[in-house]
């Protein structure tokens, strides 16, 4: 890589990491491209050399958002048995990273995607996600015939609905009122619906 390709990747570094702490911290509501350079310690002008506009930075974060939820989601399901349990597990750890960062599940469930998405495909990238955390396990369970492809989109679809409106009650309504009470109910739900796998194939 060339010393300007190199500087290159380094500014636009800058300017993502200001503006995931932004998220992280205050939520959309707070990103401009005046409040991103002054984080990053630019000039606003500086930033629209390597990007087009803050839907393209907010693109990028997207996607750091997602590394790290995976790097977590790895850590924390690192001895789960592969099928079922490895699907539990990891859809235990994508919710409680999302309760440790409500800034970024405001980003990627609450917020309009007029507000984020430009011409990049900011909204596929954020639906697909919890299906891409678990495909190796999802691919899994239909080789051995444990279920269908056809159920296994139904259960994948029950799964993402569950996660997003269990997360929507409970970070902005607190319902359940506790923490422990939401993580029990939540195990208690996905647990439910992932019993519809077989623990034989058909």
């Amino acid at each position: 890589m060339e010393k300007k390709e190199i500087q290159e990747q380094r500014m636009k570094g800058y300017f993502v990491q200001a503006t995931k702490e932004l998220l992280k911290g205050e939520g959309l509501k707070s990103i401009s491209v005046r409040n991103i350079a002054e984080r990053a310690g630019y000039s606003y002008a500086t930033l629209y050399n390597y990007f087009k506009d803050v839907k393209d930075l907010i693109f990028e974060c997207v996607k750091d958002f997602q590394d790290e939820c995976e790097a977590y989601v790895k850590q924390e399901t690192k001895i789960c048995m592969n099928g079922p349990e490895k699907i539990k597990g990891i859809t235990k750890a994508y919710v409680k990273f999302f309760v440790q960062y409500p800034g970024i599940f405001e980003l990627f469930y609450l917020e309009k995607m007029s507000s984020i998405e430009s011409k990049q495909h900011t909204s596929e990238l954020i639906c697909s996600f919890p299906d891409r955390l678990c495909e190796l396990e999802w691919n899994a369970c239909i080789k051995q015939k444990l279920l269908t492809a056809e159920d296994a989109e139904i259960i994948k679809t029950e799964l993402n609905y569950l996660t997003s409106g269990m997360l929507l009650h409970y970070l902005n309504r607190r319902i359940p009122s506790s923490y422990n009470e939401f993580i029990k109910t939540m195990e208690l739900q996905i647990t439910n619906v992932l019993n519809k796998i077989p623990l034989q194939g058909k």
